[in-house]
């Protein structure tokens, strides 16, 4: 069985345009070979289709909740980390394709290039099929996950900062101690200041890093 069958049996659907498929498999690295492109252009739809599916989810689950409480729930459940726990548990990663070079370096196990192809593989179903097809193989890979939602999430920099700002001490102080990798994927690790207190974290984004470290620095302070 070809990785593009086996895609299909996880998505629950037989393409009509198996190019938008193999497209949302491929990373940049391996794009250009015999005419495929990217998964980017996919990515960025998918990431719109998942948003607007998610929200209107959430909107029929939680039917007394405002946008203050919608929100928190809404970014949690599309956040590359949660991204990244279905593509893991489903090991997307052995249906990339990526230059052999990136391949041999484990580029296609990253949580960033995992999240991005799952969200390719939204766009190509929504292209392909519809927005119906779309929301339901959302539905059947995040019901466990927005079941689980009992009350909205914090943002981990926010909840850091009422933490501070509960104790009368200055705001988290976010600082950048490193940044490398290509433009296209980068890397940073952040270090968080609160008090005495010191905690780092590391992500594909600044804002993925900064998260990272102030759940990382949450894990150490006292509640």
């Amino acid at each position: 069985m070809t990785r593009i069958q086996d895609a299909q049996i996880w998505l629950g659907h037989e393409f009509s345009r198996p190019q938008l498929l193999v497209e949302a498999l491929t990373h940049r690295s391996a794009a250009g070979a015999q005419g495929v492109g990217s998964n980017e252009r996919l990515e960025f739809i998918g990431d719109r289709v998942l948003g607007l599916v998610v929200a209107e989810w959430l909107i029929e689950r939680f039917p007394d909740e405002q946008e203050g409480k919608l929100g928190p729930r809404l970014a949690a459940l599309v956040s590359k980390s949660a991204l990244v726990g279905i593509a893991g548990a489903s090991d997307l990663s052995r249906l990339l394709a990526v230059a052999p070079g990136e391949a041999k370096r484990g580029l296609s196990g990253q949580a960033t290039v995992q999240a991005d192809a799952l969200e390719a593989l939204i766009g190509a179903l929504y292209l392909d099929a519809g927005l119906a097809t779309a929301r339901k193989f959302i539905r059947r890979v995040m019901g466990d996950a927005i079941e689980q939602q009992f009350t909205p999430p914090k943002d981990p920099k926010t909840e850091l900062q009422e933490w501070a700002l509960k104790r009368a001490l200055a705001l988290p102080n976010y600082i950048v101690e490193d940044m490398s990798g290509p433009s296209h994927q980068p890397h940073f690790i952040i270090k968080v200041c609160v008090g005495d207190a010191v905690a780092k974290g590391e992500g594909g984004s600044k804002r993925g890093a900064e998260q990272a470290a102030a759940r990382a620095m949450l894990a150490v302070l006292p509640a």
